[in-house]
C-alpha cells in the first residue's frame, strides 16, 4: 500500500497573498489527516513565500501521522531540522527566481556538507531522503552519502505527452528499481494529479507519494476531504 503524503504549503500560499491569517494550513494539517492521508508534507522556503515558521512548528505539535519537512540543505535549515525533529527530511534544491522547484539535488556535484548534514540529522533520528530526477548516477551518489530514500521528481513525466510520456514513465520505473536495489525506499511527487498518478501508483517499488498542488486546487471546488479522499480512491486505498 502505497503511503500518501500531502503537501499543504499552497493553502500557505493563499494566505500570504493578502497577508491575512486564513486560510490556516496547521487547521489543513488537522483536515489531511482525517481524510486517510498518511503525511502531513511542508516546504519551508528560504524566501517564506508561503509556510512560515510558526506554520512548521504548530503542525508538529498537531500531527499524529508523519510529518516530512521540505528544506534546502542549508546550516540554517539543518539547525531549524533538529529543533523541530520532524518524522523525516526531504533535501530539495531551491533559487529564490523559481516558481516551484524545477528539478532534483545534484549530488554529483554536491559540496561535501550536503554529506555531513545527511550525517548529522540521521544521527539525531530523523530519515533523510534526497529529491533526485530519474538519473541513475545521481540515485548511486545518494546511496553513497547514506540517504535513507529518494523521492523521484515526476515533473517531466507530468509535463510530457505522447510518446516522450512513456519514455518519461519508463525512466521512473527503471530508477525506482534501482533505489530498492541499492537498499533505499523509493518516493515519488511533483506535477501528479488526478490524471497521471496512476501509472505512478502501479510501480510496485514505488512506496510513498507527496502531492500537493493539485489536491489543494480540487479542494477549492469539493473540499479538502473530498480532494484527498478522490485521490487515495486512485491509489486503490478504497
Amino acid at each position: 500500500m502505497i503511503r500518501l503524503g500531502i503537501n499543504v504549503d499552497h493553502v500557505a500560499t493563499i494566505r500570504e497573498a493578502r497577508k491575512t491569517v486564513e486560510p490556516d494550513p496547521v487547521a489543513a494539517a488537522v483536515a489531511v489527516e482525517m481524510a486517510g492521508a498518511d503525511q502531513v508534507t511542508v516546504h519551508l522556503r528560504e524566501d517564506r513565500r508561503h509556510i512560515q515558521n510558526r506554520d512548521v512548528r504548530l503542525i508538529r505539535e498537531v500531527v499524529r501521522t508523519a510529518m516530512n519537512l521540505e528544506m534546502a540543505a542549508t546550516a540554517e535549515m539543518q539547525e531549524f531540522a533538529l529543533a523541530l525533529h520532524p518524522d523525516s527530511v526531504t533535501l530539495v534544491p531551491e533559487k529564490r527566481e523559481e516558481v516551484t522547484t524545477e528539478g532534483g539535488l545534484d549530488l554529483k556535484n554536491a559540496p561535501p556538507a550536503v554529506g555531513d548534514l545527511v550525517s548529522t540529522i540521521t544521527k539525531a533520528g530523523i530519515k533523510v531522503c534526497a529529491f533526485l530526477d530519474p538519473d541513475i548516477d545521481q540515485i548511486k551518489q545518494a546511496a553513497h552519502l547514506q540517504f535513507h530514500a529518494v523521492e523521484i521528481h515526476t515533473g517531466s513525466y507530468a509535463n510530457a505527452s505522447g510518446k516522450a510520456k512513456e519514455e518519461e514513465l519508463q525512466k521512473i520505473k527503471d530508477v525506482a528499481a534501482a533505489i530498492r536495489h541499492l537498499g533505499l525506499a523509493a518516493h515519488a511527487g511533483h506535477g501528479l494529479g488526478y490524471h497521471n498518478v496512476t501509472p505512478i501508483v502501479e510501480i510496485t517499488e514505488i512506496e510513498e507519494l507527496n502531492i500537493g498542488h493539485a489536491i489543494v486546487s480540487r479542494a477549492v471546488f469539493v473540499g479538502l476531504d473530498r480532494a484527498i479522499r478522490d485521490m487515495l480512491r486512485l491509489m486503490g486505498r478504497f
